[in-house]
């Protein structure tokens, strides 16, 4: 059978090279396996036939059968004519309207015999047409392998144009049926199958092409499901066992002077217990003598940094270098800060290493490295470059891990014989089901509480009409010594019409915040990066009440003193990016606001998000409801989109489908982690075979 399905498609009957060609460029159909998997998008249900005087206009897909007892030419001016057919049966009488191909229709249609049509109806006076019908003389329609349910499959342009239409693809995959006589191996074992009650691969192929009633279809759409989704979390938690059974990792066996000075006698504030949790599963991984893979997740503000300078101070008790990369040179530089004043009373050497970095200083930071002098470097990208060689790296801390792509990642490890233990940062909440999908592969921390003193950020939504009063709340918090920021939309498509609207923006600020009274910063994407420095610097220090801004500050800015976030057309934010903005404010002990300013238009999306703003501060809500508007492929952006092309699974609607697979999954790899009893082997064959396939899910993580 297998052999079949390695069969090119162009052997198929009814396909060719021509059409071959265009099954491979269009929907990545090579072989006859790939045409089997191409499933169904939606349903037709046509199990009703309906009789010409119960049609109403309600621009429906119907399906007739009745007899052509007439064909005529009409002339329709401008040397344009359309063929029509008058269609009845006992009721009635409607008409079928062909505009193309006259000449080939003509020739084809048979008068006075019994035919079964397919269309959406419309009415025009009394009488009823339909334009371009399915047909199929009802002896055929009878005869064929067709099922009730009348399944569309995915297209595109060029195939409709080139005539591969729904109905040709049906057939094709009718043919395929034939040819491998609806005979498929079977890739789960047996009990799976009783336990959970699946119908066999067979059946649920079948079903899932031509669906003998609804009830059948559902069965079989939750069998593939949930094969599919099995077979990713075997290859994940596979992964993540082998990792830690062959890839050896540096033991960090003791908890020395650095780690024990830090956090008796230097740690600026008590830890939360998510904080001491997530210290402790940390500490399990570095202690065993497994590479650590973690991913460690929390809100803006919940205190990972200080989580990830107490993991680079045990790397530095047991001897070990460690880094820190982020994705831009201002985050970069944040941390930089930020890890220098907590280690300020610890002897321990932090230098920052990003593009501007002068070419003087990078020589003793490369030196420094390769001595063993310098504990922890910080940077953006640079540190990838080859010049930069650490003399044992113990430690590597990536944040925002989504910005930076496979091969990047990849060049870290290779800086040491032994990979260097890898913790993973992110702000942006990623659902539960993306995280066991994406990074099934990683162990998971969550930080979860934020430090205590913090009060809730409020959220309110206002309209560009009640802008007076939204002025007047903000010159009141600027009367007890507090600071603002006002965000404006970046659209890369337009950079002047951003521009435009931040200087219109920054104008009508400075006439209602006049000097000497108050203060302006400003900083775009059009300043040199000295200048957005300085004026950063001056918000920071308290020098400026107000910060108008571009989405430049999304990340990286850390100013306590500042309690009002103003966002401008809001609804021109996605969640995830609104819910980054507000996490700019809340960072002081005083109660932070943050204003969604919107115009009056707003789509049933956009009311949802705003809503979701105003009602909720948890990020792990906020992405959830993200996951449900936007879709799996947009939230990880381009470079994980192929991560989730998933055949008939969708992560967002599936989420209990993938959780009990990756039960199993656990579960199977717990009591046989090679797969090699009797009732596993053909598993293990199939899995084999999946993972030879050069898929995106060998490049995870």
């Amino acid at each position: 059978m297998k052999i079949l399905l390695d069969t090119p498609i162009e052997y198929l009957k009814g396909v060719g090279p021509q059409r071959g060609d265009l099954l491979r460029k269009e929907l990545n159909i090579h072989k006859y396996g790939d045409l089997i998997n191409l499933y169904p998008n939606r349903y037709i249900d046509r199990t009703r036939y309906y009789k010409i005087n119960q049609l109403t206009n309600n621009n429906a897909e119907v399906q007739v059968i009745g007899k052509i007892i007439h064909l005529k030419t009409v002339d329709q001016g401008k040397a344009k004519t359309r063929l029509v057919a008058t269609f009845v049966d006992e009721t009635g009488e409607m008409e079928l309207v062909w505009f193309q191909g006259h000449k080939w229709i003509r020739e084809s249609l048979k008068i006075n015999v019994p035919y079964v049509v397919f269309g959406k109806v419309a009415q025009f006076g009394a009488t009823f047409n339909m334009a371009h019908p399915e047909m199929e003389l009802l002896d055929e329609h009878k005869a064929s392998l067709r099922s009730a349910m009348q399944p569309v499959y995915p297209s595109t342009e060029k195939l409709a144009n080139k005539g591969i239409s729904n109905k040709v693809i049906n057939k094709m995959m009718q043919q395929l049926f034939v040819e491998t006589q609806a005979n498929f191996s079977e890739t789960l074992p047996t009990y799976l199958l009783e336990e959970l009650k699946l119908i066999p691969k067979n059946a649920a192929l079948f079903n899932i092409h031509f669906p003998k009633s609804a009830d059948l279809l559902a069965k079989a759409q939750f069998r593939l499901k949930f094969e599919e989704l099995f077979f990713i979390q075997l290859q994940l938690i596979t992964k993540n066992l082998v990792r830690k059974h062959k890839i050896k990792g540096h033991p960090f066996e003791k908890v020395g002077e650095n780690f024990n000075n830090f956090y008796q006698n230097h740690l600026p504030f008590e830890l939360t217990n998510a904080q001491k949790r997530v210290l402790k599963e940390i500490r399990n991984d570095l202690g065993s003598n497994a590479q650590m893979n973690r991913l460690l997740q929390g809100d803006v503000g919940s205190g990972k940094t200080i989580v990830a300078l107490m993991c680079m101070l045990l790397a530095k008790d047991n001897g070990f270098q460690s880094c820190l990369m982020a994705p831009t040179e201002i985050l970069a530089t944040q941390h930089y800060n930020g890890l220098t004043e907590l280690a300020k009373e610890l002897n321990i050497s932090i230098k920052l290493l990003t593009g501007s970095t002068k070419t003087a200083d990078r020589k003793i930071i490369h030196e420094a490295l390769e001595n063993g002098s310098l504990d922890i470097l910080i940077g953006t990208h640079a540190l990838l470059e080859d010049k930069v060689q650490f003399q044992n790296l113990g430690l590597a801390v990536i944040d925002e891990q989504h910005r930076f792509g496979v091969e990047q990642r990849s060049k870290l490890w290779k800086k040491n014989e032994i990979p260097p233990h890898v913790l993973v940062m992110t702000a942006t909440p990623i659902p539960r089901t993306l995280a066991m999908s994406l990074y099934g592969d990683l162990d998971i921390s969550v930080i979860d509480e934020l430090p205590p003193g913090r009060k809730p950020i409020q959220t309110v939504h206002r309209y560009d009409s009640n802008r007076l009063k939204v002025w007047k709340f903000l010159k009141d918090e600027i009367a007890k010594g507090r600071q603002i920021y006002i965000v404006y939309p970046l659209i890369q498509e337009s950079e002047k019409m951003d521009f435009k609207d931040l200087m219109d923006g920054y104008e009508s600020i400075s006439r209602d915040f006049p000097l000497p009274q108050y203060s302006i910063s400003i900083v775009h994407g059009k300043m040199k990066p000295a200048e957005k420095e300085a004026e950063m610097k001056r918000f920071s220090e308290g020098k400026t009440n107000i910060m108008v801004a571009t989405t430049v500050i999304e990340v990286g800015v850390n100013v306590p003193n500042a309690s009002v976030m103003v966002i401008e057309s809001a609804e021109r934010f996605g969640l995830s990016q609104l819910h980054q903005l507000r996490g700019r404010v809340g960072r002081g002990a005083e109660q932070s606001y943050c204003i969604l300013m919107t115009s009056f238009k707003l789509n049933n999306d956009t009311k949802t998000r705003l809503d979701t703003m105003v009602r909720t501060n948890d990020g792990f809500e906020i992405a959830e409801v993200d996951l449900k508007l936007r879709g799996p492929g947009d939230i990880m952006g381009t470079q994980q989109s192929g991560v989730l092309n998933l055949q008939i699974a969708d992560l967002v609607k599936d989420r209990d489908i993938l959780q009990l697979a990756r039960n199993y999954a656990l579960r199977l790899l717990k009591d046989d982690p090679s797969m090699t009893k009797p009732e596993h082997l053909t598993l293990r064959n199939v899995f084999i075979e999946l993972s030879k396939k050069k898929n995106i899910w060998n490049y995870i993580s």
